[in-house]
């Protein structure tokens, strides 16, 4: 799985909900193009990151949300859960985005973790996508992703580690929550977890429609 080319998105399938979005003025002078949903509009899953990286502006295809605008396209954290996807049956038919759609730059040139704000203001373009693709399932990735998911039911989150593979009910939106480990740090944590990959897989899909 680790050398798999995913089918990499249709920029008509971005959804651009605020061109010109300044809610966030930090985040606004460090990205260089908001990092909006693309998939299909009637997708059943719906996977949420934490926000777009720096990425690299020099990739042949893989540049990453920053620099394409849409979500999930960076080389490593991008095609990676794409694979991961595409493992479980799920090449297409998925909506990628992020919790928060803008680069959060630590001001050396790497991400930092977006502040509670930065995921607050962002919220609503979330809920947007939400209603807009109606998924059946719900796939944040990481801890700022399943807390943002979370909160959009007014549930808090204690331990991330705890709910990897635990499905939550949404009562506000229908769907279920189905926390991942992020892509980027997968590896390390899926030994702490007592995985193999290929039982997280199974696991995984045993949770998608």
């Amino acid at each position: 799985m680790a050398d798999a080319d995913p089918r990499f998105p249709d920029a008509d399938e971005t959804l651009v909900l605020e061109p010109d979005c300044a809610r966030c003025p930090a985040l606004v002078d460090c990205r260089n193009r908001i990092s909006w949903g693309v998939g299909p509009a009637d997708a059943t899953v719906m996977v949420v990151g934490e926000a777009p990286g720096a990425g690299n502006p020099d990739a042949d295809r893989w540049r990453g949300g920053n620099w394409t605008g849409m979500s999930y396209t960076a080389r490593h954290s991008g095609r990676r859960i794409r694979e991961t996807m595409a493992a479980v049956g799920y090449e297409s038919g998925v909506f990628y985005t992020n919790a928060v759609k803008c680069f959060p730059s630590d001001g050396e040139g790497s991400n930092r973790a977006p502040t509670a704000a930065e995921k607050a203001n962002c919220r609503d373009h979330l809920v947007s996508e939400l209603e807009a693709v109606d998924p059946e399932v719900v796939v944040p990735t990481g801890r700022h992703a399943t807390e943002s998911v979370l909160a959009l039911d007014d549930t808090s989150l204690d331990g991330f580690l705890d709910v990897v593979l635990e499905p939550v009910e949404s009562e506000r939106f229908g769907y279920t929550v189905v926390p991942l480990l992020h892509p980027s740090y997968r590896d390390v944590w899926l030994s702490r977890l007592g995985y193999e990959l290929d039982e997280y897989l199974a696991d995984l899909e045993s949770l998608l429609p």
